[in-house]
C-alpha cells in the first residue's frame, strides 16, 4: 500500500477534527493500548471518553489514577506533536520533546526537581533484570545512537525495530521511555514509507519477550514477529477506512 496515502489522510484528517476516521480510531487504539501496557488503569472506553469530551464517564465505585488519565489526554497531543513534525529528520531534540509532552503535569511536586521532563535521566534505572545506561553516559549513547541509525541510507523496519531495542537498552529518560519509544517506532515507519503500527496491549507479553530476548541473547525472531503481528493489523484498519 502506498504509505504517503496513509500519511496524507492522518495529516488531513488530524487538521479536519473529526471522529469516525483512521486518524480518530489511531489516535484511540494507539493511547490506550501503549498507556495499559504499561500499567494504566483507563479503559478503552474511558479513553474516547477523555478523547471525544474531555471528561471520564465511568462506574460509581472506581477511583479514576489523575496521572493515568493525564498521560492518556498527553500521548493525544504527543501524536499530534508526531504527525506535525512528521517530515522533519529525528533528532535529540525531537526525542526529548516527545518524552515532555507525554509527561508534562504528570508529576507531584517531590518528584519534579529529579525527574527531568524533557531531559535525560538524573538517576538510575533498570527494565526487569536488565541494567540500563549510567545516567553519566546517556547523552554520550544517544548521541551515538543516532550516528548510527542516521548513517543507515535506507532504513528496513528492522532497522527500525533495532534501534527501539537499542534506545530501550539505554532507557535515556526517568519513566515514559517505553512509551516514547513507540511513538518513535510509528513516526520512523511513516517517515521511512513503511506501514506503521503499534504494540497491542494483547501483545504485551510477546513483545516484553521479545525485547528481552533481542537483548540478551540477539534473538530477533520474536520482537520483529510480534511487530509483524501488529503491522498486520494496522494495515487492515487502515484498509478498512482507506480502500
Amino acid at each position: 500500500m502506498d504509505i504517503s496515502k496513509i500519511k496524507k489522510a492522518l495529516i488531513e484528517q488530524k487538521n479536519m477534527n473529526l471522529s469516525g476516521n483512521l486518524y480518530h480510531k489511531t489516535q484511540l487504539d494507539f493511547a490506550y493500548n501503549t498507556n495499559h501496557i504499561e500499567g494504566s488503569t483507563i479503559t478503552s472506553e474511558e479513553t474516547a471518553s477523555i478523547y471525544d469530551t474531555g471528561t471520564i464517564l465511568t462506574t460509581k465505585d472506581k477511583i479514576i489514577v489523575l496521572k493515568d488519565a493525564t498521560e492518556i489526554k498527553n500521548h493525544f497531543t504527543l501524536f499530534k506533536f508526531m504527525l506535525d513534525t512528521i517530515d522533519d529528520k529525528m533528532t535529540e531534540d525531537m526525542i526529548k520533546k516527545f518524552h515532555f509532552i507525554l509527561k508534562n503535569g504528570t508529576l507531584t511536586d517531590s518528584e519534579k526537581e529529579w525527574f527531568n521532563v524533557g531531559e535525560y535521566k538524573s538517576k538510575k534505572n533498570f527494565v526487569g533484570s536488565i541494567s540500563t545506561t549510567l545516567p553519566k553516559d546517556v547523552a554520550k549513547d544517544m548521541k551515538n545512537l543516532l550516528d548510527w541509525y542516521d548513517k543507515i541510507p535506507k532504513k528496513s523496519l528492522e532497522d527500525i525495530i533495532e534501534f527501539h531495542v537499542r534506545f530501550e537498552s539505554i532507557h535515556p529518560f526517568q519513566d515514559g521511555n517505553g512509551r516514547v519509544g513507540r511513538m518513535i517506532i510509528f513516526r520512523e515507519c511513516l517517515y521511512n514509507n513503511i506501514m506503521p503500527f503499534y504494540i497491542e496491549d494483547r501483545n504485551k507479553e510477546f513483545y516484553i519477550r521479545g525485547i528481552k530476548e533481542y537483548q540478551l541473547n540477539n534473538e530477533k525472531g520474536y520482537l520483529i514477529d510480534t511487530c509483524l503481528n501488529s503491522q498486520d493489523n494496522y494495515e487492515k484498519l487502515v484498509k478498512y477506512f482507506l480502500e
